[in-house]
């Protein structure tokens, strides 16, 4: 399967803010953002006013970036998006944070949404009893997401604890730390979603 394989920073400083995709190190000094806070290339620092256009497809990339998707896979979750109930911006971003992997990463049980997707994909988490590593499951209310009672053991969850305890879980999950569980109490609404993006922009492109 095709995937970005640069480095993360660059793409951070190609929209303009902290997409945080490095864990710890985009919290502290050493955040390219902050060090360097201009897009990358030769020609980065160079300002440039964008198209209408333009302003719309950075609002997409921001988006696609931020939770580490394609952009088939994406296009896909908007067509389901327009299908259903609801403001169709909000409910992209909604069924983009109910993925298994960005759950994973909300409960604080992997320090960036890339680590997520591996330890899935790797069979340490279960659904509802049921072991899962597929990083695109889309969960519903009243799942529990579990770590594996074999993977507990692992010292890399320890780690990651380590790091994320005190990480503060959206309002729409419940978490158990000590016993590496969590709960999808109900589904993100607008304001528990920390994108920076105006999803707006994102359904005006794609309705073009």
């Amino acid at each position: 399967m095709a995937r970005y394989t640069g480095a993360s920073c660059r793409l951070c400083r190609r929209e303009g803010q902290k997409l945080f995709l490095k864990g710890e190190r985009c919290y502290g000094n050493k955040c390219a953002v902050v060090r360097r806070a201009y897009a990358p290339g030769q020609h980065g620092a160079q300002r440039k006013k964008l198209s209408e256009y333009g302003v719309q497809l950075r609002e997409k990339q921001k988006a696609k970036r931020f939770y580490g998707i394609l952009e088939s896979q994406f296009r896909k979750y908007f067509d389901i998006a327009v299908r259903k109930k609801g403001v169709t911006g909000e409910v992209l971003l909604q069924i983009l944070e109910s993925r298994l992997d960005n759950v994973v990463y909300r409960m604080g049980f992997a320090s960036t949404r890339a680590e997520a997707r591996q330890l899935v994909r790797h069979g340490h988490f279960e659904v509802n009893g049921r072991r899962v590593n597929i990083p695109s499951y889309l969960v519903k209310v009243n799942d529990t997401i579990s770590v594996k009672e074999k993977s507990k053991k692992l010292e890399r969850f320890k780690e990651i604890l380590d790091v994320t305890g005190a990480k503060i879980v959206p309002n729409w999950l419940e978490v158990d730390q000590e016993n590496l569980t969590g709960k999808v109490a109900a589904l993100p609404a607008r304001e528990d979603i920390d994108l920076q993006v105006q999803e707006h922009l994102i359904v005006e492109l794609y309705s073009k």
